[in-house]
């Protein structure tokens, strides 16, 4: 580390002298341990604040080096403080306290929030050219110390080669607190990225029924589809109210319709028509009224329920890229047992999280780290 330090000649910084106090030691965390450096430190003749060269130059992260502060933050994207502590003792022999690996993964999140703006992350190169690109939107429950259980807001963008293989999938998430508009920002800043590298790809929307992702998708998309399953969902339904008394044939029926609405051209109109069919019949008031969600969902979305043109074309039905974004971006880190979340600590933890998932953007956002250093960034 001593390379990356002054000779302790003064030095000039936005037109002020500054001149060495002499060699101070101070210790630094890095993957093998925690070492003394003695390392020049900087002062005007006006006194103040100091400036550390060594730490600039090295790209000290607080006061750890930068692989260790890569270490701890990409753990603390994965797992609690308590388990990174853990892991760091167990498996690597560093024993460091909770509270300093807290600190020292905001400060890395700070910066990947800061920067959402302003640093573009390259997408991978990819083996075969792209013949669709798939956004996705969803929500799904966290739970917030003051405020309960509130939404937080998942989004993806992923790559299909011609055969209907996703190649690559970006990843971005919100916190309840981030805002919808802040969100759609973000996720309009990246489609905008995406079409510009792959100009020709065709663009679909996947979405469940809700409206907002609708008046989202249909600005930044040419296809829209419903998600498949959502519209299983409500066929189940209507398979109840056709078959009430008879789980045989309403198993049946299910079957059966749920492989027509997928291969068959048409088929979302047919059912509908069948479904009016059906709730002619004398029904339970609860029947009929499941009856009716369903004919009313299917009403306002058969248009989007071209299943067996899209599948034709080789592009995706089924949001499950999206709905295992919820979980894996979302739940498997911040919906554990007993946890509650300070909005401020859960959107450190999914800007981290988005990072590591999407490929290739974890070692991109260190190279610009490196390349700009912390205090910079900062």
């Amino acid at each position: 580390m001593k390379r990356f330090d002054t000779d302790g000649s003064a030095i000039l910084i936005g037109g002020m002298k500054w001149t060495s106090k002499g060699e101070e030691p101070k210790y630094y965390k890095t993957p093998y341990g925690e070492v003394e450096v003695l390392r020049h430190v900087y002062q005007t003749s006006a006194g103040g604040k100091t400036f550390c060269p060594l730490e600039r130059e090295a790209r000290i992260v607080v006061t750890s080096t930068l692989r260790f502060a890569k270490v701890v933050a990409n753990k603390f994207a994965r797992s609690g403080s308590t388990q990174v502590e853990s892991d760091l003792a167990e498996n690597h022999g560093r024993r460091v306290a909770r509270s300093y690996l807290q600190n020292l993964a905001e400060a890395v999140g700070g910066i990947v929030q800061a920067k959402e703006e302003t640093w573009h992350y390259a997408t991978p190169r990819l083996t075969v050219p792209v013949h669709t690109g798939a956004i996705g939107l969803d929500g799904t429950c966290m739970l917030l110390c003051e405020e309960g259980y509130r939404p937080a807001m998942v989004g993806t963008i992923s790559l299909y080669d011609r055969h209907g293989e996703r190649v690559h999938t970006i990843y971005v998430g919100a916190t309840p607190e981030y805002g919808q508009a802040a969100f759609m920002e973000r996720m309009e800043r990246e489609i905008a990225h995406v079409k510009h590298l792959y100009p020709e790809a065709v663009y679909v929307g996947i979405a469940d029924g809700a409206k907002s992702n609708w008046e989202f998708l249909e600005q930044h998309t040419r296809v829209q589809v419903l998600d498949f399953y959502h519209a299983a969902e409500y066929l189940a339904d209507a398979a109840q109210a056709a078959y009430p008394r008879s789980p045989t044939k309403r198993a049946e029926w299910l079957e059966t319709r749920c492989y027509e609405l997928k291969h068959t051209a048409g088929a979302a109109a047919l059912l509908l028509e069948e479904m009016e069919e059906v709730a002619q019949s004398p029904l339970s008031e609860s029947l009929q009224e499941k009856l009716q969600r369903a004919i009313t969902y299917f009403s306002n979305h058969q248009h989007q329920m071209e299943y067996a043109h899209y599948r034709a074309k080789y592009f995706p039905i089924g949001s499950g890229v999206t709905e295992a974004a919820c979980k894996t971006l979302v739940k498997q880190r911040l919906c554990c047992s007993g946890m509650r979340w300070k909005e401020k600590g859960a959107s450190i933890v999914l800007s981290l999280r988005a990072l590591v998932l999407t490929q290739a953007r974890w070692d991109q956002f260190w190279g610009k780290i490196d390349q700009y250093g912390f205090p910079i960034a900062a």
